[in-house]
């Protein structure tokens, strides 16, 4: 029993959107495997189907009673952080009593920036974790300190470590600020409130995958990568059961995708899918299904429920021979088939970093929030891909896409983004594997937390 009491407990919390939440399973996956006793807590609104637990991790759900229907964004965000602030504090109190090991440490998302103050208040480490990558953090915490000016003015916008930017390879809500989302840029940019209160600061990205700005952002305070966090059997197989997230506010409809795969010669499908959250117009959906058809490849296109209405009449039943249209798909095992030769991504930071990790060659078609500079990452910085370009009414058109399927499927170019790809793939390998450089930063995390434990439970016995 003594050794069991010694166990040091963290409690892991996401803000509640699936984009957020999978990378935080996988640090409290790895967090588990190095020793701790980690309860993940999930605050949503939504109806999760939720495991009581993944792996070694506990998992608790709460429901934030906040009403999702009339609410403007502002107002949810100011009602989610009542309810956490309100419930957490009792919270961390009652799961240290029920498991036996009383919560040393808070992992909260960056996006949550006031559950420092509550861990303080309790007496316990916090550390932010950031699910974004390095350098739309980066941008993020230029506006912070004043030293980016918004509304811009001039462009390209000069930022340390990244290269320069125009206008569409900026985060959204940084250029766009007539949008209905003006109240997101205020959450993203206050990720910095207590950016160096934080005892530890958690980046989702590798050391070698964005090394200048990494090195910057360590400038300012120490920070510590820990990605790439998608399950460790698609990169270093060090924990052999941890095949899929586990948790998914969608269900993925199989629909016989990968036999469909498995169907196909290697390298020759586009694999499509626009993740949880992006809603594409009419027109642009016409031009994706048109473009497609155009390439003349295999095409496996996922198009949520919601969506299967703006599909133009007719196309699915004349596309049986080439494509496969379905509503979900479990992502990781499709972009790890052999058939799937690029992946048409709305490039949301874990799907680059899907991409990244199984050396899947991408064809680029940016939306909003981070995903611009994402894309200009993938085309320029790291060549694994190509972005499509849109029209003056910002429609990317049919012939653009089949140029850009074409250009990565075939030729001098697609050769390059497959030897790049494959780089790339090594490079996360080795930083999730044992002895790399985010192992070692969650190797030390984990062997710090212990030893203060330790200290502390040593000076009260």
């Amino acid at each position: 029993m003594e050794k069991q009491e010694r166990i040091c407990h963290v409690v892991v919390i996401p803000y509640p959107v699936q984009g957020h939440i999978n990378p935080m399973i996988q640090f409290s996956k790895r967090l588990a495997s190095k020793g701790l006793q980690v309860t993940l807590v999930i605050f949503s609104s939504q109806t999760l189907s939720m495991p009581a637990s993944l792996g070694s991790v506990k998992v608790v759900t709460i429901s934030d009673s906040s009403d999702t229907g009339s609410s403007s964004i502002a107002d949810l965000l100011k009602q989610f952080q009542a309810t956490v602030t309100q419930k957490l504090s009792q919270l961390v109190v009652e799961l240290g009593i029920s498991s036996g090991h009383p919560v040393s440490c808070l992992v909260y998302d960056s996006f949550m920036p006031w559950v420092l103050e509550i861990a303080r208040q309790l007496g316990l480490i916090g550390a932010s974790f950031f699910t974004q990558s390095c350098a739309v953090s980066s941008v993020y915490y230029q506006i912070h300190e004043g030293q980016l000016k918004i509304p811009l003015e001039k462009f390209p916008v000069s930022v340390p470590g990244l290269p320069p930017l125009d206008a569409d390879e900026l985060p959204s809500f940084v250029h766009d600020m007539e949008s209905e989302y003006s109240s997101i840029l205020t959450v993203v940019v206050d990720q910095f409130l207590d950016f160096r209160g934080a005892d530890w600061v958690f980046v989702n990205s590798f050391n070698t995958l964005e090394e200048e700005v990494v090195n910057w952002l360590a400038s300012q305070r120490s920070i510590k990568p820990i990605g790439p966090m998608i399950p460790s059997v698609y990169l270093d197989r060090q924990l052999e059961d941890d095949t899929e997230y586990g948790l998914s506010l969608f269900k993925p409809a199989l629909d016989g995708c990968m036999q469909w795969l498995d169907s196909k010669e290697t390298g020759s499908v586009v694999y499509v899918s626009f993740g949880t959250l992006a809603a594409l117009g009419e027109e642009q959906m016409a031009e994706i299904a048109w473009g497609l058809r155009r390439s003349d490849c295999y095409f496996l296109w996922v198009v949520r429920e919601s969506e299967e209405k703006k599909l133009p009449c007719n196309f699915v039943e004349g596309s049986s021979e080439k494509g496969l249209i379905v509503t979900w798909s479990p992502q990781l095992e499709v972009l790890a088939h052999k058939s799937v030769g690029c992946f048409m991504t709305h490039c949301g930071w874990n799907s680059t970093l899907e991409a990244l990790s199984l050396g899947v060659p991408m064809v680029a078609v940016p939306q909003w929030t981070d995903q611009p500079t994402n894309a200009k990452y993938i085309a320029d910085v790291w060549r694994v891909g190509v972005r499509v370009k849109a029209n003056e009414k910002g429609i990317v058109t049919k012939e653009e896409l089949e140029k850009c399927i074409r250009e990565v499927m075939e030729g001098e170019r697609g050769s390059e983004v497959r030897r790049n790809s494959e780089k790339w793939k090594k490079l996360a390998k080795a930083a999730m594997g044992e002895g790399g450089s985010s192992d070692n930063n969650i190797a030390e995390f984990a062997a710090k937390l212990a030893s203060k434990f330790n200290e502390t439970t040593d000076s009260k016995a």
